[in-house]
């Protein structure tokens, strides 16, 4: 056997063994969410793979959408996410950008303590007495706060490194030209950070939209349920069936997942080129 012909058979095994793994663990259980979150209460109890043989896609999702208060937590989840993103994107990279350039021993550390957020546990009991002294304790503000204060390690992580690679020529002629620090920010580096930053954002989504341990302490009341939180509140008053729902709940989750996905795709097309960047410069 050529060693094309060896070079070719390895690929088509690779994508063979890929193919498997994600059937196995990824089209299968979708399609499983999607057809039994179509079947009415008799059908989805079985959790086969097989269509529906009556279709009751309206009422398992507008049963969600009424009794579940999705909307209601829609909006909850808008709150809280997109203030988060807008402010680590922002305030990450103005500090990823102080620490890439500062060469004192003070910035070292405030850079070492803001990256450990990524790998240290949650301290759930600091935080609620940090919020209770604070006076916003069960309040979207005091999550928000949380949310943004734990994720921002992961863009100064991320935007550290890629600022280290830029030249600093670029910032040394355009102060020459009279720009002050904040032009030479908004004009210069925040543009050529915008991969990276977008590769944060992915991330910050992701863990944002799906966040439900701090949700679950910190948010008081059905009121202020997160899309996760109002999804186990929904379940959990289901559980109390003599039958568990799986039909409305599946559709909870489908409704769940959708902005997620939708966000996945509006920005994945920047990702690649983000991630093909920071690997060259970093």
């Amino acid at each position: 056997m050529s060693t094309k012909s060896k070079s070719r058979w390895r690929g088509g095994a690779r994508i063979a063994v890929l193919s498997v793994i994600a059937l196995l663990w990824v089209v299968l259980p979708l399609w499983m969410l999607l057809v039994n979150s179509a079947k009415p209460l008799e059908e989805a109890s079985l959790l086969e793979l097989d269509l529906p043989k009556e279709w009751a896609l309206w009422d398992n999702y507008s049963f969600v959408i009424n009794e579940g208060h999705f909307f209601r937590a829609l909006v909850n989840s808008l709150v809280v996410v997109v203030p988060t993103i807008a402010v680590i994107v922002v305030l990450g990279a103005m500090a990823a950008w102080a620490y890439a350039r500062s060469r004192s021993m003070t910035a070292r550390v405030a850079y070492n303590i803001t990256v450990l957020s990524i790998v240290l546990p949650a301290a759930i009991l600091p935080t609620i007495y940090e919020l209770q002294t604070l006076g916003i304790d069960g309040s979207r503000f005091g999550y928000f706060l949380v949310m943004a204060g734990t994720r921002m390690g992961n863009v100064v992580f991320l935007a550290t490194g890629f600022i280290k690679s830029v030249p600093r020529d670029l910032e040394d002629s355009a102060s020459i030209d009279g720009a002050n620090r904040m032009q030479i920010f908004l004009r210069i580096i925040f543009p050529l950070t915008v991969p990276v930053l977008l590769v944060g954002s992915v991330i910050l989504i992701i863990s944002t939209w799906n966040e439900f341990f701090f949700a679950g302490f910190l948010l008081q009341g059905s009121d202020r349920a997160t899309l996760p939180l109002a999804l186990y509140h929904f379940a959990s008053a289901s559980a109390d069936q003599p039958v568990l729902r799986w039909n409305v709940i599946f559709a909870h989750v489908v409704l769940t997942s959708i902005p997620l996905v939708l966000a996945y795709l509006l920005v994945q097309r920047r990702v690649v080129p983000g991630l093909s960047s920071g690997a060259i410069k970093g």
